[in-house]
């Protein structure tokens, strides 16, 4: 086991392999385990470490108290021909999100569009990759997601915790190139970031959060609190919040998907209360259905063309789309490994040892 302040550096086939074997141990069968490995893997793989492997531990302990469960499938409450209502009985994310995902495909594909509204679901891991999967697909997607029980985030004015850190995603398909995958969390950074950064790694930008006191800070501890050596970090132990992006934009923004993605599907909106779990309303558009000519794709291409065309600021290399950053971040991460602070790698030694994986990478 690593020993040093340096990051850890692994391949993403190695840390798939120890994280699939981890939830196997745990109870998960192999494809549910290799599901969720191949998913938080992947989110560390387009640089998105806040959604990424960071969660296993959170994810077991969520598991143990009954949070989340292995073995779910989404139970269908209402289907309408083009729009499902879906609950996802508190299954991972990673799997109950990719059935939830496949009907609203089918959907889009039989009528044109799909509109899917999933409740009572596990944490479904970074939104970008289903937006991508949809656009691998020829489907245009838009998602609101939620997280009842997740009171995290304070409104634009204030400085106690209303809402869900709340994603919003948009892809759009690119039949000649890159597709755009537009995808945030509506709090000024994702939770999980303020993660990283109580494990040792990049500190989050000033403002980013705010102490009970009114006075905005970097400090992840406003989230967490002190947390005691071994102990999983509770981000609803800390007095602070984090703070809405965009000002009153960004605020209203995340209250529109706890509207739409709580309150809408009957997943419920954010509030207190242990257990947290995502709502998600996502609608599923087929381009071909309504293009009657105007050759989409070409538009969409010759649009990011010219976005990327235009001419940069001082310090900054060229004009990126969303989805960029991401795709670069693959080929990076593909070639040289994924790096992980110490205190990340370390907790997932621990929860490998804990359910008794006999292989841990020696790093």
């Amino acid at each position: 086991m690593a020993n040093t302040s340096q990051p850890v550096t692994i391949g993403a086939d190695q840390l798939t392999d120890m994280i699939a074997a981890t939830f196997v141990a745990a109870g998960a069968s192999d494809q549910e385990g290799q599901a969720i490995g191949e998913n938080l893997v992947e989110a560390n793989l387009s640089g998105h470490d806040s959604h990424g492997v960071v969660r296993v531990p959170r994810y077991l302990r969520d598991q143990q108290r009954g949070h989340m469960k292995f073995g779910q499938t989404v139970e269908t409450v209402i289907d309408g021909g083009a729009f499902a209502l879906l609950d996802g009985q508190f299954g991972f994310g990673q799997v109950v999100g990719r059935q939830a995902m496949d009907i609203g495909l089918q959907k889009a594909t039989e009528h044109g569009v799909g509109l899917v509204a999933l409740r009572h679901a596990g944490h479904l891991g970074r939104i970008g990759a289903w937006a991508e999967r949809a656009c691998d697909a020829g489907i245009v997607s838009i998602h609101f997601v939620n997280v009842a029980r997740s009171m995290l985030v304070a409104p634009f004015g204030a400085s106690q915790r209303r809402m869900s850190t709340a994603p919003v995603t948009i892809g759009v398909v690119n039949p000649d190139g890159d597709h755009f995958i537009l995808d945030f969390a509506t709090s000024r950074i994702a939770e999980g970031k303020a993660l990283i950064a109580l494990k040792g790694g990049p500190k989050p930008p000033e403002g980013s959060l705010v102490n009970d006191q009114g006075q905005y800070t970097a400090d992840p501890h406003a989230l967490y609190g002190d947390v005691a050596a071994g102990e999983v970090p509770n981000p609803r132990s800390g007095s602070g919040a984090l703070v809405a992006m965009g000002d009153h934009k960004g605020s209203g923004l995340a209250i529109a998907c706890e509207l739409l993605a709580g309150a809408l599907t009957g997943s419920g909106a954010s509030g207190p209360g242990e257990g947290p779990y995502n709502g998600m309303l996502s609608i599923y558009v087929n381009p071909a259905a309504i293009d009657d000519g105007h050759d989409f794709g070409p538009a969409v291409a010759d649009y990011i063309d010219f976005v990327r065309s235009a001419n940069p600021v001082a310090g900054v290399s060229d004009v990126k789309i969303p989805g960029d950053p991401e795709r670069i971040a693959r080929l990076e991460r593909t070639k040289n490994g994924i790096p992980l602070p110490v205190a990340t790698w370390q907790s997932l030694c621990d929860a490998a040892t804990e359910f008794g994986v006999a292989e841990i990478p020696d790093l």
